[in-house]
């Protein structure tokens, strides 16, 4: 597990932006049970999460014209047992953080992995991420 002065500043470039923490496996279940669609970026200490994860979905979330209707994160080597309940979720997709996720009435719809941030702007994720919400939120 990360110690948490490292994690802490990271969890909140999110949560400052509006989003949710999910830390528990029943938090991840009862959030995925809800009707409508939920963005999870599942944080990490990874530098690219730090250079474009973070930064791409605040874009993406800024400049959509269609949102999710819940923003939510998780942290990977932090939040355990939430991770691990989320990646159930993200089955067949192999464990990767960080990594974006959209699902909508429980069911994932998009999915963004780790070798597809890496070496990417942020712009890029934004524009990936703004396709997906036009796609799928309403």
């Amino acid at each position: 597990m990360y110690p948490e002065e490292i994690v802490i500043p990271m969890k909140e470039e999110l949560t400052e932006n509006g989003f949710t923490e999910l830390l528990s496996s029943t938090e991840v279940e009862s959030q995925l049970a809800k009707e409508g669609t939920t963005l999870v970026i599942i944080n990490s200490v990874c530098g690219c999460s730090a250079g474009t994860a973070r930064p791409g979905v605040l874009m993406a979330v800024a400049n959509a014209t269609q949102k999710p209707t819940y923003l939510t994160t998780s942290f990977a080597g932090f939040d355990i047992e939430a991770i691990k309940m989320l990646r159930q979720h993200l089955m067949p997709y192999p464990p990767s953080s960080p990594a974006i996720a959209l699902f909508k009435n429980g069911q994932l719809v998009h999915f963004i992995e780790r070798h597809q941030i890496e070496g990417r702007p942020a712009q890029i994720i934004a524009q990936n991420l703004i396709g997906a919400f036009d796609q799928h939120c309403s």
